[in-house]
């Protein structure tokens, strides 16, 4: 849930691998920090707060090499002691560290013993102190040993004051990146930092250890063995990464899901029909259970996968929230398919899910953002997104394009299955068309003055039915984070079970409901809301003039597809929190308390 950057090589300056570090920002921001090399000795400085503030603290000198952090807090609050890097009594190690070491108490009492002085409350310093006491002259030794002794998941960045030409790395749960340009290698979280010097990166795997010199890096795994790890070409420039003139990141991200929808699509849009190549190989016609494991809004994408492919077949589908599944005794064989969703491709609960599965002979299917993370090269295939970078912490367009790939995942089984009718081959038509759709309905959707009006609400309910009630999920999972509304999702059949006692003048609805199959039925539900003087926001398709006589506000989709409104309603609860958050002025990019990549458990 932390962000790192290292440099090493030809002199560079320190601003510039501060520079580096804020493409990472979005991975954590509790404070930052950075090490190095200076007149044969480590220099650090620190802070609590934004990357910003450590740029108005560092010196304006150059090294030849140096480590920098930004931290979500996991042990120890953040301030400036806890911040990263951290050292150990010689002050000639110095460490930064992603993750979680789960046995660092009893590490601190045996180094405590050996009589090493802590300063920080973080479990990060151990391991920095446990360099210290395996050190005999050589830092990858002392590394290699080090992280053997270690329980939990780790990525860390090691500078010594007697070796200032190197870097080591190690990685176990957490990512790490490494691009060697002309006379410098970098070592980075994500590849975001490391496009401007170089697109041919090499993602380090489970238990790899680096060595990271002027013009060379050497990998090795856990046992010292040296390793060749594959080298990913990069398609995406330093400037995709940049706001381009929005004032957020999430906007800029809303902006561009037409063209994130238009590359989801690429080669999978034909006249036979929806095809993934990605799967030709998997036995989809024998497969007699599905289960698809996802957090946050990779579940709530999961569950419209549910709806569409239930409502077409007799396969029985299930979704967990990852970090339950994990823990229970789960029933898989040869003939399930496990579908794994994680836009980053390093969510802890999600990775670990695969693992149990995969053990269990399950095949499995991952969904991702991120080319080589570690979900997909553990899983048995996997189908990316080709959202391209996505900065702002809150999911929009690598939401929309998990919608888009699981739908044609869902029609592709469901086609070599022999089932495909009418109704699915106007879905498989409204998606070839919905770029289009979403680049009218992002160029004339205006709420300004609606958000305007909500954004004093503290409290939200958003309510759906069917294949919508996703969507009334992911609508208040958007508002609560980036807004920190109280707003909570029900199926709209659940009011009268309990949820309608909240609801008075104070507390508005928003309801999900495009005229389909359920139409009636959740109308009845907002008339049951009214009658409790509640406010109701509805959002409905183009053409039901009749829903705006009994509801205060009323915002129009392009009509869709039953199974296709998940899809085209996704922009309007993203803008609509989005500028709720803004116009309260908080900054959507970075919510509190939260991170990217949520590598933690």
């Amino acid at each position: 849930m932390c962000g790192i950057v290292g440099i090493v090589g030809a002199e560079f300056k320190i601003d510039e691998l501060v520079s580096d570090l804020q493409k990472l920002e979005y991975r954590g921001y509790d404070s930052a920090g950075i090490a190095y090399i200076e007149n044969g000795r480590i220099s650090i400085t620190k802070t609590l707060g934004r990357i910003q503030n450590l740029k108005e603290k560092i010196k304006p000198v150059t090294s030849l090499a140096g480590i920098a952090h930004t931290r979500w807090a996991t042990h120890g609050v953040p301030n400036d002691i806890n911040a990263h890097p951290h050292t150990d009594c010689t002050g000639k190690i110095a460490l930064v560290h992603n993750g979680i070491i789960e046995n660092y108490v009893e590490l601190k009492e045996f180094l405590l013993e050996r009589g090493h002085k802590f300063i920080s409350d973080t479990d990060t310093e151990v391991i920095a102190h446990l360099i210290e006491e395996n050190y005999e002259g050589d830092l990858y030794r002392a590394v290699l040993k080090t992280v053997k002794q270690l329980n939990g998941a780790y990525a860390i960045a090691v500078m010594h004051s007697d070796h200032p030409d190197i870097l080591v790395a190690a990685r176990k749960g957490s990512p790490l990146v490494l691009g060697k340009a002309e006379d410098k290698v970098i070592l980075a979280s994500d590849v975001t930092p490391i496009i401007k010097y170089t697109k041919d990166v090499v993602f380090l795997e489970e238990g790899d250890i680096a060595i990271l010199k002027e013009r060379e890096y050497k990998i090795t795994d856990s046992n010292g063995n040296l390793v060749v790890r594959k080298v990913y070409h990069i398609n995406w420039d330093e400037a995709a990464a940049e706001k381009s003139g929005y004032k957020h990141f999430m906007i800029k991200e809303i902006k561009e899901e037409p063209e994130a929808i238009e590359n989801a699509l690429v080669g999978r849009i034909t006249q036979e029909g929806p095809v993934l190549n990605e799967l030709k190989e998997f036995d989809l016609e024998n497969i007699e259970k599905i289960k698809l494991v996802a957090c946050g809004t990779s579940y709530h994408a999961a569950l419209v996968f549910k709806y569409f492919v239930e409502k077409h077949s007799d396969i029985d589908i299930e979704v967990d929230v990852a970090s339950e599944f994990r823990y229970r005794n789960v029933h898989v064989d040869d003939k399930t398919l496990v579908i794994a969703i994680s836009q980053s491709g390093e969510t802890a609960d999600t990775l670990e899910s695969v693992r149990i599965v995969k053990k269990k002979g399950a095949k499995v299917v991952a969904i991702s953002n991120v080319v080589g993370s570690t979900i997909t090269r553990e899983s048995d295939v996997t189908v990316y997104m080709n959202a391209g970078p996505e900065i702002g912490v809150a999911a929009t367009k690598t939401y929309v394009n998990q919608l888009v790939v699981l739908y044609i995942l869902g029609m592709s089984l469901l086609k070599r299955r022999n089932i495909w009718n009418e109704e699915l081959e106007n879905d498989y038509k409204f998606l070839k068309e919905s770029p289009k759709l979403f680049r009218k309905l992002l160029e004339s959707l205006d709420i300004d003055e609606l958000a305007s009006y909500y954004k004093n609400y503290n409290h939200f309910m958003y309510i759906g039915r069917g294949i919508n009630y996703p969507t009334a999920l992911e609508g208040a999972l958007k508002l609560k984070e980036i807004s920190y509304i109280n707003a909570t999702a029900y199926p709209a059949g659940e009011l009268k079970h309990g949820p309608i006692a909240l609801l008075d003048p104070t507390f508005p609805v928003f309801a999900i409901a495009p005229q389909g199959y359920l139409y009636e039925k959740i109308k009845s539900n907002i008339e049951e809301s009214k009658a409790r003087k509640a406010r109701i926001i509805a959002v409905t398709n183009e053409g039901n003039e009749g829903l705006s006589k009994i509801v205060d506000d009323v915002i129009y989709v392009p009509s869709a597809p039953d199974d296709m409104y998940p899809l085209i309603m996704s922009p309007i609860i993203q803008i609509f929190a989005y500028l709720i958050s803004d116009m309260r002025g908080y900054d959507p990019d970075k919510p509190r308390n939260l991170a990217k990549s949520v590598t933690v458990e």
